[in-house]
């Protein structure tokens, strides 16, 4: 899977290869199916205004680790595209690295990874 996004006014191509699994671990030397199954709370980000920050938004985001983002997106990035840098090099390129503002996009990509064609297909 291939998208596009835009970060601080650049597009980053992002995509998702059979190969995406093994980049993440001999980058992050964590399990990239593992980490993508720690983010279940993530469907909570959805719903919340994080626009405001009450009590019930910062319980729902605490524990959280945001690395984990970072390192997705680093990743789907160095998948399309293997000529970037190293994750901090890379991060440091932006400005501003507006993650909530693309999120959606990586959580996309990153079920589409751990989904088969035919349960996809069996959800349209």
């Amino acid at each position: 899977m291939e998208k596009t996004i835009v970060v601080d006014g650049q597009s980053v191509q992002l995509k998702s290869s059979g190969g995406t699994a093994m980049r993440y671990k001999t980058q992050f030397r964590k399990d990239f199916f593992t980490e993508i199954l720690k983010l279940h709370k993530l469907g909570q980000l959805e719903k919340l205004d994080l626009n405001k920050m009450d009590d019930k938004t910062m319980k729902a985001i605490d524990g959280l680790d945001f690395e984990v983002f970072y390192n997705f997106t680093w990743v789907l990035a160095k998948t399309a595209n293997p000529s970037i840098p190293d994750p901090l090099t890379w991060l440091d390129s932006f400005e501003e690295f507006p993650l909530f503002d693309f999120l959606p996009e990586i959580q996309d990509i990153l079920a589409a990874t751990i989904q088969s064609k035919k349960n996809r297909m069996m959800m349209k």
